[in-house]
């Protein structure tokens, strides 16, 4: 069959349609040069060249969760086969633009660290890159498919085109268009459009072709252009131009995709059902047309789609509010619909530029924000650990938050001379595993911010009834550990003086002051000895972690206890720890309210005067 040359295109002459649906098919099917790489067993693997990506967004709305994943992995694609991102704002719906919605979208990309190598801001060699400055780039190209036969102007009147349409929709029957415009001459189309006579420009669909999805494999329906059916023959045939001569998406798509080169198109699952229009515009116009990928939809784990109640609609929403850092969300939504071989979830940006692949799964993704919230916490470890700008920037955030609720009066006698930052910087690096915002870090530690502690009466720690220690052994070494001079202040000494105190000598059996078989002095094997000394020592160290952290932070979690020392200087420790001995006086040695010891027994080296000579620097004056 010979085609026939109409413009600089050639044209099928009549074929019958399912002859032209069969042949747009093995033109789509045809790969582009960049096919990606499959491995065994199908496993989708990179593009064999650099790729050029884009994130087209409109700014008919902010960035939300589901967008930022979009933009990411096109990102991702590019910089990891050494390619370009480019970004490019669809703005051609003037009417719904929100103001400022645009400088929101570059802030909220550049924030996350997504920054795009051509586009607003940056230029570029294909610009404009913003859709209401390419007008006159579209409208010449939905000119040249009028010339080659591939598109027509249609000046079918609103109201005719309603009457079609329920005429259709009352004979239940699906919607379409005649095609009464298609016959009109060239010549009339010409003239009838210079008189400035109301038409749009329809594409001439000679067919929906199925395509090869980056995800999902070969889909589309492979439908034929025309619908036959006992009323009409109707056609699937788009609309490109509009009335008021500014491109439909879809045209606008097509030809900047193309212009500006580029190789892969990652989306949404919802434009999958637009992808064999836009193949068939790409073999209208003779175009090799991208390799298209799309994402699974974000949804709830009750199955519904992503709502704005599940913060499904601005970035600012976790930015501002919940204040998670970038690396957390970039992190969160890589991992949404895409799998990875890496022992750990928790990834930077540069390490997922590094491994990033094609391995996007099929089906909806069920959004789980609790693992967003411990992705806040383990980048939070790496920040501390790494002390660099990130750091800086949450102790930054904690110090205004405490500043906002603390007087200064309050953190004083705390500080002493210290800068509040510099406060701060050791206690998140002891505690960064816990932190999830500013506000809640500060709440959890609040005993660190105050010289007034709620402590709440004493009591042993879980599990010690059986073997309860003294109250004057815990005195007695934390009065030990206060003896550390200011310039050895600091966690590895409190440490090594905790793990080397001898807790197996302070010990006391409760229920009776004899040798008994959990006391150290039991029995004669040596072996037995040892056992009941490391059991002892043990039950004495965790009685002392408890008492100390009831005597320095109230019993609240935190940082660990030489950490907690550390943190809070000599002065203020000591402090605390010397309240901490008034509070309980009337238990010291294992005394009840009454004087005598559980059993009515008194220990034999206690002395019930209470001679205090053992507390060191904690004497009172």
């Amino acid at each position: 069959m010979r085609r026939a040359q109409i413009g600089p295109f050639p044209r099928w002459p009549w074929v019958c349609t399912r002859c032209r649906a069969n042949y747009s098919s093995v033109a789509a099917a045809t790969p582009s040069p960049s096919v990606a790489r499959t491995g065994k067993k199908g496993k989708k693997d990179l593009p064999d060249a650099p790729a050029r990506t884009r994130f087209a967004p409109s700014p008919t709305g902010y960035l939300h969760l589901g967008s930022l994943r979009t933009a990411l992995f096109n990102y991702l694609l590019a910089k990891r086969t050494g390619g370009q991102f480019l970004l490019r704002i669809e703005d051609t719906d003037q009417k719904r633009t929100i103001p400022g919605a645009e400088q929101r979208l570059c802030e909220d990309l550049q924030w996350a660290g997504l920054q795009w190598d051509e586009g607003p801001i940056v230029g570029g060699p294909y610009g404009p890159y913003r859709q209401s400055e390419r007008t006159a780039i579209y409208r010449s190209h939905a000119h040249d498919l009028i010339s080659s036969g591939h598109a027509y102007r249609c000046f079918c009147t609103p109201e005719r085109l309603d009457t079609l349409a329920r005429h259709r929709n009352q004979a239940g029957l699906p919607p379409g268009y005649d095609r009464t415009c298609a016959d009109i001459s060239a010549e009339e189309s010409e003239e009838r459009a210079a008189r400035g006579e109301a038409h749009v420009v329809r594409l001439k669909a000679e067919g929906y072709p199925m395509f090869e999805d980056l995800v999902y494999g070969k889909t589309g329906q492979n439908k034929p252009s025309n619908k036959l059916d006992y009323i009409d023959r109707v056609y699937d045939d788009p609309i490109l131009l509009k009335s008021d001569g500014h491109p439909t998406y879809h045209l606008a798509n097509v030809v900047d995709d193309h212009l500006m080169k580029i190789t892969h198109v990652i989306r949404g699952t919802e434009w999958m059902p637009s992808t064999p229009m836009h193949l068939a515009l790409y073999n209208a116009f003779n175009w090799t047309p991208p390799r298209f990928g799309h994402v699974p939809l974000l949804v709830e784990k009750s199955g519904q789609k992503l709502s704005k109640r599940n913060a499904d609609i601005d970035i600012s929403f976790f930015r501002d509010k919940q204040g998670i850092f970038p690396a957390t969300l970039v992190n969160f939504a890589a991992l949404l619909g895409w799998s990875h071989s890496q022992k750990s979830d928790v990834l930077s940006l540069e390490e997922l530029e590094q491994i990033f692949n094609l391995k996007i799964t099929r089906g909806n993704t069920v959004v789980a924000f609790e693992k967003l919230w411990f992705l806040q916490k383990a980048h939070a470890q790496r920040f501390a650990a790494s002390r660099g700008p990130a750091f800086d920037d949450m102790v930054n955030k904690v110090s205004d938050v405490v500043r906002n609720s603390c007087s200064t009066e309050q953190l004083e006698p705390i500080l002493q001379t210290r800068p509040l930052t510099e406060y701060i910087s050791p206690l998140l690096r002891a505690d960064a595993k816990s932190y999830t915002t500013a506000q809640e870090f500060v709440t959890r530690n609040e005993t660190f911010f105050t010289s007034t502690l709620n402590r709440p009466p004493y009591a042993p720690a879980a599990g010690a009834e059986k073997n309860t220690i003294p109250l004057s052994a815990l005195h007695t070494a934390a009065a030990a550990f206060c003896l550390v001079p200011e310039p050895h202040w600091n966690a590895d000494t409190h440490r090594a003086n905790i793990s080397s105190y001898d807790g197996a000598s302070a010990s006391v059996t409760s229920s009776d002051s004899s040798p008994s078989s959990s006391s150290p002095e039991a029995g004669a094997d040596p072996e037995a000895q040892a056992k009941a000394r490391v059991a002892a020592d043990k039950a004495f160290k965790k009685e002392l972690y408890h008492y100390l952290r009831w005597a320095l932070s109230a019993g609240n979690p935190g940082p660990g206890i030489p950490e907690t020392m550390e943190i809070l200087g000599r002065v203020e420790s000591v402090r605390r720890l010397d309240e901490a001995r008034k509070l309980t006086a009337s238990q010291e040695a294992g005394y009840d309210a009454s004087g005598l010891f559980p059993g009515n027994r008194r220990p034999k080296d206690v002395n019930p005067e209470g001679d205090k000579s053992w507390m060191g620097s904690l004497a009172p004056r």
